[in-house]
């Protein structure tokens, strides 16, 4: 295992502290689960990862198609076209049977052509699936976006959402890692950014806010946090503690579709695994 604030290496007295790499999914992950971060992004080789669910792969799917989308000629830029494009993006992992999956995917396609209505196909955005980085006091930030567009002057933070219930407002506002995209958009770009949308794509809602510079400051403060708990978990080990009390589990009823449940037995003991389709609505006819 090697230690994740210094690469495996003895800091030296007097030495500046090593930047952490973070991102704001690894972040989260730590917040969550302390062992799942360790298991995601300390030990290596990391554990296996369970079976995959079928709504990531409905997600999957649709967040291929709406990037690839935008690399056909304006004038084939039609829901149509959309829909053919999902054929191809289109897995069975996850479902319980074929029929399951067809009906998905049929239902993804209806999604897609009621989204991209009103989607103007001559608008290009910014960027697609971008990688974007930034540095705090503690951290080296990195992130892929999944659209950014261009708005008159600014750039704006676009993130597709494909669960059940539609997105908020106060979800946009209270998003951590859509602030620090933000905040990365901007020294990537070199162009203002203030303002995140979420899209949510079956019914088309878009919830959105606008940063200011308080409002980012306090996210930022948050992920510091999370940074410096981390980075003290990571010096802990390198000074001899077991990993697992360094990284500690949290078991809850996440464990049940957490990727490493095989490989921790708190999660295995938190209760029975889910069954990779059953985060599908019951009422997918």
């Amino acid at each position: 295992m090697r230690n994740p604030t210094d690469g495996g290496q003895a800091v030296l007295p007097g030495m500046p502290r090593r930047l952490l790499r973070a991102s704001p999914k690894s972040l989260a992950d730590f917040s969550d689960c302390p062992r799942r971060y360790r298991f995601a992004n300390v030990d290596r080789p990391s554990p296996p990862r369970g079976p995959r669910f079928a709504h990531h792969t409905v997600g999957t799917a649709l967040h291929q198609v709406l990037s690839s989308w935008w690399d056909l000629p304006v004038e084939r830029r039609t829901p149509g076209a959309a829909r053919q494009l999902l054929i191809g993006a289109w897995s069975p992992a996850g479902f319980r049977d074929d029929e399951q999956s067809d009906r998905w995917r049929s239902r993804a396609a209806g999604w897609l052509t009621d989204y991209l209505a009103d989607v103007d196909p001559t608008e290009e955005p910014r960027a697609r699936e971008r990688t974007v980085s930034t540095m705090t006091e503690r951290m080296t930030l990195s992130g892929r976006v999944d659209r950014i567009d261009e708005r008159g002057d600014e750039l704006v933070v676009v993130d597709y959402k494909t669960g059940r219930s539609p997105s908020t407002d106060d979800e946009a506002r209270g998003s951590q890692a859509l602030a620090l995209y933000v905040l990365a958009v901007r020294r990537t770009l070199r162009r203002a950014c203030t303002r995140v949308e979420l899209h949510h794509v079956p019914t088309g809602t878009v919830a959105a806010f606008e940063h200011t510079e308080r409002s980012l400051a306090n996210h930022v403060r948050r992920a510091e946090d999370v940074a410096i708990d981390i980075q003290a978990a990571g010096e802990a080990v390198a000074a001899g503690e077991d990993p697992d009390a360094a990284f500690p589990a949290v078991p809850g009823r996440q464990c049940g579709w957490c990727d490493f449940r095989s490989s921790c037995p708190a999660g295995q003991a938190a209760g029975p695994a889910r069954e990779p389709w059953s985060f599908l609505p019951e009422d997918d006819s």
